[in-house]
């Protein structure tokens, strides 16, 4: 099975999974963006420190996501 085949597999098997996390990023990156945008300026460490937090913030959603699936009788 050459490269190309297992990574069009891979994709196949994932490719709902892959659009939930991209939606998931671009929706966090363009949050940040337009509060950092519309605030005074703030330190550049911040903004980092607030797009580096979508990853906590992505576990913690689908977690709970998780937890109130296996909750449903």
């Amino acid at each position: 099975m050459s490269l190309l085949e297992r990574v069009g597999e891979h994709v196949r098997e994932n490719r709902s999974g892959m659009f939930v996390d991209l939606v998931f990023a671009m929706a966090w990156v363009t949050l940040v963006s337009v509060v950092f945008a519309v605030l005074p300026p703030a330190p550049e460490w911040a903004y980092y420190l607030a797009m580096a937090s979508g990853v906590v913030a992505y576990y913690g959603f689908f977690w709970s996501l998780e937890a109130l699936r296996a909750e449903k009788p």
